[in-house]
Order: structure tokens, then sequence, then C-alpha cells
């Protein structure tokens, strides 16, 4: 079982950043970050592949977030920058352990809490 504790989530204006991270409490080959707004269903923003450090991003976030990892502390980050009211939503760190590395929900079997964050203009 793996447990995924997310932080750094808050109230930022529009054009500013935020930067979550996410610490895992064991083995993942795969962590990414997902993200749903009220009304909406969840979706894929970033993931790394935890070994050998390959990035995907969606195409709403390119350019802007960056995902990144330090493997001695088991954590994943997400760098948000130039933030847009869009994307407000409420952030998931999500992990995985083989399969396809992928932006899609059913391919990561752990979940954490979640993290609000909220831009506005």
């Amino acid at each position: 079982q793996v447990q995924l504790v997310e932080s750094g989530g808050g109230s930022v204006q529009a054009g500013g950043s935020l930067r979550l991270s996410c610490a895992a409490s064991g083995y993942t080959s795969k962590m990414g970050w997902f993200r749903q707004a009220p009304g909406k269903g969840r979706e894929g923003v970033a993931v790394i592949v935890t070994g050998g450090g390959s990035t995907y991003y969606g195409d709403s976030v390119k350019g802007r977030f960056t995902i990144s990892q330090d493997n001695a502390k088991n954590t994943v980050y997400l760098q948000m920058n130039s933030l847009k009211p869009e994307d407000t939503a409420m952030y998931y760190c999500a992990a995985g352990r083989g399969g396809p590395i992928t932006l899609w929900t059913r391919h990561y079997g752990y979940w954490g809490q979640g993290t609000q964050v909220t831009v506005s203009s």
C-alpha cells in the first residue's frame, strides 16, 4: 500500500505561482497530478516516471507547469506558474506501480486526499 500526502495548495491571483508537493510512503513507478473542478471530470495535469524522470503534461498546462521529483525524499512537486482562473480545482496526487504512463486516472491505483487551488482574476 502507498500513502500520499499532499501540501502546498492555496489562493493566488491570476498570473501568480504555487508549488504543490506530494510525499509517497512506498515504492512507485509513476506519480502525477490530476485536478477536478466543480461539475467536471478528473483531468490529468502532469505525470513523471519516478525512476527515469520522463515527464508528460496535459495540453492546458504545457509551458506553465513543471513536474519534478526528489528521489531521496520520495516526493514529487508541481510548480505552477502563470496561473489562470480556469486552473482553479482540487488537485490530487496519484501514484502507480507498473502499467502504462498516461494521464488517464484508471492507470493510477493510489490517490491523495487533494489540495485546493483557487486562482482569482
